[in-house]
């Protein structure tokens, strides 16, 4: 990872703000231009930070980095190899990432939002993006940077033109969400749901919703909680601003909800209003929710209502998140970066919708949904139930967890297809010979199943 600093940061600085020990020899007023973890990548004017894992030292390559144009590194323990390059000497490479990149944001102070939640934080930090962008220069976070070393580095690109920042916070231990909420101390931030992602390790959506909810620790004192008004065990946090479309004593309140093809059309009700059509570029109820978050962001961000409609009209999802293409004459919905028992049922909603619409049959190909241990098989036969609700005629299921989708699915759902291994060939050869051009065939499971993988083979 590497982030352009523009010499805002000197090296003096660092060892200030890191509480470190400048070693060797340097001048103490050389400015960073690039912070990298990195040691292959060519910088200019670099400080290196030699971060510690289970599987890598970055100790072991600081000599590298200064080949490659770093002028200092932080570091632990001074590396044998070192020479005179200049260091700072610190108790922890990964904390000291953090106040740097805190120390960055302080120096630039971007109105901050920060969005966690089980499903939906990355599209609902896409669609705040959008909003925001429309009034201020907004940087955000890309890909998976989400966690204690992408969050600091996104924050690291800040420059003095930028007027606001959307951090994505995720998180799969209590204790993660608060060190990240101290590093960015949003001024707004979002909490989307509570789900079962990660309940191998939080015990129970309780503690999920305890988890999440640390995202308030490094908020200032009049910032604003933005929370899901229709999550029961979200009710009643003193002072939160909610969204829902079921709980209609939500602060913001759906109505109206249109799918087509094309995208959703939704009303919002907040205080006695009722701003009628608003579109959005995405399918599905769970997008419309984020939109709405997104709207919420935009009212306490000073935005007009113009201006939000246009953001969330120029909403663009990322990744391997619900695309929807054309493919051999079938429909395809690729949804695989990641799973959870809300986020599939969600997603088979869609592959309903979008079926339904066109007269076409109904084909998911589903796989193990990880890390939700005493709960993995209550949750898997859930999605399989939800399956059959949908009406889906042709169930393909890959992994040893899935096998209780099929099982709950198989007194109902037409045509059934297990593979307890993910060969991916193999597996796109069976669903090319039992599906037919205009079917639509929805593709989700967790990221470690590489679904992707498939739907390159067809």
């Amino acid at each position: 990872m590497v982030a352009d600093v523009k010499g805002i940061l000197l090296i003096k600085e660092i060892a200030d703000i890191t509480g470190g020990q400048l070693c060797r020899a340097a001048d103490p007023a050389t400015e960073i231009k690039t912070v990298t973890t990195d040691s292959r990548v060519k910088v200019n004017a670099g400080l290196f930070i030699a971060l510690v894992g289970e599987k890598f030292d970055g100790h072991s390559y600081a000599a590298k980095a200064f080949e490659n144009g770093a002028v200092c590194a932080v570091v632990e323990k001074i590396p044998e190899d070192m020479g005179e390059n200049c260091c700072i000497l610190v108790k922890d490479t990964r904390v000291a990432l953090g106040d740097i990149a805190r120390a960055m944001k302080d120096k630039i102070s971007p109105l901050t939002v920060a969005v966690t939640g089980s499903i939906g934080k990355t599209t609902t930090k896409e669609f705040i993006y959008a909003v925001l962008s429309e009034k201020y220069k907004t940087l955000k976070t890309e890909g998976n940077f989400n966690n204690d070393i992408g969050l600091p580095m996104t924050l690291l690109g800040l420059s003095p033109e930028h007027d606001a920042a959307v951090l994505e916070m995720g998180m799969s231990h209590f204790g993660e969400i608060e060190y990240l909420s101290h590093i960015a101390s949003p001024n707004i931030a979002v909490v989307t749901n509570i789900g079962r992602s990660h309940i191998e390790n939080l015990g129970s959506r309780e503690g999920i919703r305890d988890a999440k909810l640390e995202i308030r620790k490094g908020m200032p004192r009049d910032g604003i909680l933005i929370l899901n008004g229709d999550e029961p065990l979200l009710c009643d946090i003193a002072g939160a601003i909610y969204v829902g479309e079921s709980n209609k004593d939500s602060d913001y309140v759906i109505n109206n909800v249109i799918e087509s093809e094309n995208g959703s059309a939704f009303d919002l009700s907040y205080k006695g209003e009722r701003i009628e059509s608003i579109t959005v570029p995405a399918i599905g109820r769970h997008n419309v929710m984020n939109a709405a978050f997104a709207f919420a962001v935009g009212i306490a961000a000073g935005l007009g209502e113009f201006e939000i409609r246009r953001g969330l009209m120029n909403f663009k999802n990322t990744g391997m998140r619900q695309n929807i293409y054309e493919s051999r004459g079938r429909v395809i919905i690729a949804d695989c970066y990641n799973a959870a028992p809300e986020s599939v049922k969600a997603s088979l909603k869609v592959l309903s919708a979008v079926a339904e619409r066109r007269g076409a049959r109904k084909v998911a190909v589903l796989g193990d949904m990880k890390e939700l241990g005493s709960h993995s098989a209550e949750a898997h036969i859930e999605v399989g139930h939800e399956a059959v609700k949908e009406g889906v005629d042709l169930l393909f299921t890959v992994g040893t967890l899935a096998l209780d989708i099929a099982g709950a699915a198989e007194t109902s759902v037409k045509s059934i297809f297990t593979f307890e291994s993910a060969d991916y060939k193999e597996i796109a050869d069976t669903i090319m010979k039992n599906t037919r051009e205009g079917d639509v065939i929805l593709f989700k499971a967790s990221r470690a199943m590489a679904f992707e993988k498939i739907i390159e083979n067809l």
